[in-house]
Parts: C-alpha cells; structure tokens; sequence
C-alpha cells in the first residue's frame, strides 16, 4: 500500500457500527486473516447492530483483492 492509501485508510470507515476504521481491516489481512471470521476475531468488526451484513461485502472484497495480489 502506497503511503497516501495509508493515510486514508486510516480515515476511511470499515465498519460504521463499531467504528473500525479501513486500515485495521488491512491490517487483520495483512498479518494473515485469510476469511470474514478472522478478519472479525482480530477487529472485532461485524459485532454491531447489523451483525455485519454492511462490512461483510467490503472485507470478503479486501480478502479477494489480497489474493490476487499474491498469486
């Protein structure tokens, strides 16, 4: 990630309900959360009032992206 994409992933939401924001979602990947659940016991995302139906999609998006960076 380039370091303007940081700084804005630290400003982008990745969870609205519990206020995570983008860049710890990156970070849960990056440091090997390879499926939504992980990704959720490392953040703590998708434990708000929608029971992540809102950052399900965007997560499974990142996990994907992450990927097919690798391959």
């Amino acid at each position: 990630m380039q370091p303007d994409e940081k700084i804005m992933a630290r400003l982008k939401p990745g969870c609205i309900c519990q206020g995570i924001k983008l860049y710890r979602l990156l970070a849960a990947i990056d440091s090997g959360a390879k499926t939504f659940a992980e990704v959720a016991r490392i953040t703590g995302i998708g434990d708000g009032d929608c029971g992540g139906k809102r950052c399900r999609a965007k997560v499974e998006d990142l996990l994907r992206r992450d990927r097919l960076k690798k391959e």
